[in-house]
């Protein structure tokens, strides 16, 4: 029986087996309540609509409707809806383009059913699910398609005209850390001051730059030349 406070969870994903997979196994997850399934992009919207959800698991590669474009229109859409990438390769050259779009990070299909809960638990508190390994393969991929003159769309919604002098040096330092994928406890530990303080720092960030998450900021960090590829903060 679902409980107030739970995380509502729907699952999109073109394979049948796969859906009710991943709905038996979450169902028997504490904190974990899924409202539905759907089949394709498309069909998503309409059950983002109608359902709310507080997390989307979605596929990318769907008919009718695949999972980039339904990631843009959900996150367009909605503020509250976030969005975590099923992929079966952590190298999905969509994967990319799914963060983009405003994905809030990313698992791999063969992740433990505690493992994928911790992360829509954790996708769901506001956090990017991207460890310093996947942010550098998601950096290194931008760094690619730069380099081959193929712009990326990362900067939807105030991202194109945020302000970096819009930060303080303490702010600053947090968007360093953010866009090498360190979590709140690790940012606070590093610097030195509660966990609570990094909350607080972080929500300004986001609000500052007219970012949606996590993720757009290690992306905006990047294309800012707050930190490079392979470089040291």
């Amino acid at each position: 029986m679902a409980e107030q406070g739970d995380v509502r969870v729907l699952i999109v994903d073109d394979q049948i087996m796969v859906r009710e997979g991943f709905a038996f196994v979450l169902a028997a997850q504490p904190g974990i309540e899924i409202v539905g399934t759907a089949a394709n992009g498309r069909d998503a919207l309409t059950k983002v609509d109608e359902l709310r959800p507080d997390v989307v698991l979605m596929d990318i590669r769907m008919p009718e409707m695949d999972g980039l474009e339904a990631t843009a229109n959900i996150v367009a859409s909605t503020q509250e809806t976030k969005i975590l990438i099923l992929t079966t390769y952590d190298l999905d050259e969509y994967v990319f383009q799914a963060l983009c779009a405003g994905a809030s990070g990313f698992l791999l299909k063969d992740t433990s059913a505690s493992q994928l809960a911790d992360g829509i638990r954790l996708v769901a508190a506001g956090e990017a699910l991207l460890a310093p390994s996947a942010t550098r393969r998601l950096i290194s991929e931008f760094t690619r398609m730069a380099n081959a003159s193929s712009t990326p769309n990362c900067r939807p919604g105030a991202m194109a005209g945020a302000d970096l002098a819009e930060l303080t040096g303490r702010e600053l330092e947090v968007l360093m850390l953010i866009a090498q994928g360190y979590s709140n406890t690790e940012i606070a530990s590093d610097l030195c001051v509660t966990e609570s303080t990094i909350k607080t720092h972080v929500s300004k960030v986001l609000v500052k730059l007219g970012l949606r998450d996590r993720t757009q900021a290690a992306i905006f960090a990047y294309e800012n030349g707050v930190v490079v590829v392979g470089g040291a903060r």
